[in-house]
């Protein structure tokens, strides 16, 4: 299907949406979608109708112009569907405002930030905005508020909280932290290293290597978590994710193209209580590519979570 063939939604399609919705949801202010199959070109084809993008298009021609304006980024990429509609109202940044709400989400769900969340109680906002606009995430600047809180530093100074080239001083202040960890815990080298290694053994099965594009590797010690965070310049092997992975909390793994086993693609954190992937990023902390997703998404994590199952019944 090309441009050319995206029509309006019929009338009678359109009559039926909005008759079907007040039946069902005739109090709820919330997203909602609905679909339909059609034909274009003998083609079946699954539209999607977001009925808040719909009710904009009925009342107000001018979203309709702008929808058409910016029909390549949104082609292009999955913003939310509020973030589209507060893009049209504030005339902000679509990419922005999907930062914005992608870390609001982040903040609500990821169960490894409660500090952060207490640190900026009273200027979330502020954070919020102040990672969207260096481009970065919430996660990595936990990274980073974790390092300066170890090294010491006045973490209410605003240069030390939001420092103006954030990626400098993230990269300064992570190394700073590695050296200091790493002269503190030499002597629990040895240790942490062999329960690393009894981990990932456990773990094992989870790997994967079925003649997929790609393969998973589980990360069996933390030299292995250091050469993924330089390599795709992240901080998997910088921070504490080597603890967390001792305690069973998380585990790590590598996703590889399968022509190229040796060479990082992306880093997944995979939660082994939910069950769930809690992180997957590529070469600076960027979303991988759509298949890599539906491979660990769709494959993989439904792999893992057999492979749990069966080690759990086996125990």
């Amino acid at each position: 299907m090309k441009d050319k063939d995206i029509k309006p939604i019929p009338k009678k399609i359109e009559k039926c949406i909005r008759e079907l919705d007040k039946i069902r949801c005739p109090e709820q202010k919330r997203l909602r979608f609905y679909a339909y199959l059609t034909t274009i070109n003998k083609e079946l084809v699954k539209i999607t109708v977001a009925i808040m993008i719909l009710e904009l298009i009925g009342k107000d021609k001018k979203f309709c112009k702008w929808l058409i304006a910016n029909k390549q980024p949104l082609s292009e990429n999955p913003y939310y569907i509020d973030v589209v509609i507060r893009s049209y109202k504030t005339g902000k940044s679509l990419d922005e405002l999907q930062a914005y709400a992608e870390a609001v989400i982040i903040l609500r769900r990821q169960r490894n930030l409660p500090r952060l969340q207490r640190a900026f109680s009273k200027d979330l906002d502020q954070l919020l905005n102040y990672v969207s606009i260096q481009k970065t995430g919430v996660t990595t600047y936990n990274d980073y508020y974790t390092a300066c809180t170890y090294l010491g530093l006045d973490m209410t100074i605003p240069k030390n909280r939001y420092p103006h080239d954030f990626k400098r001083w993230h990269d300064i202040r992570i190394d700073e932290y590695r050296t200091a960890k790493a002269l503190k815990d030499a002597e629990q080298r040895k240790e942490l290293y062999a329960q690393f290694a009894i981990v990932a053994e456990k773990y094992l099965p989870l790997q994967r290597n079925l003649h997929d594009a790609f393969i998973v590797i589980i990360a069996k010690s933390p030299a292995d978590l250091i050469r993924e965070g330089d390599i795709l310049h992240h901080c998997v092997g910088r921070m504490n994710y080597d603890q967390r992975m001792i305690r069973e909390e998380s585990l790590i793994f590598f996703i590889r193209n399968a022509t190229e086993p040796d060479t990082p693609l992306a880093t997944v954190e995979y939660s082994l209580a939910s069950k769930t992937v809690l992180q997957c990023y590529g070469d600076h902390d960027s979303k991988p590519s759509q298949d890599v997703l539906e491979f660990v998404n769709n494959k993989w994590l439904p792999y893992a979570n057999r492979k749990i199952n069966k080690l759990k019944a086996a125990a």
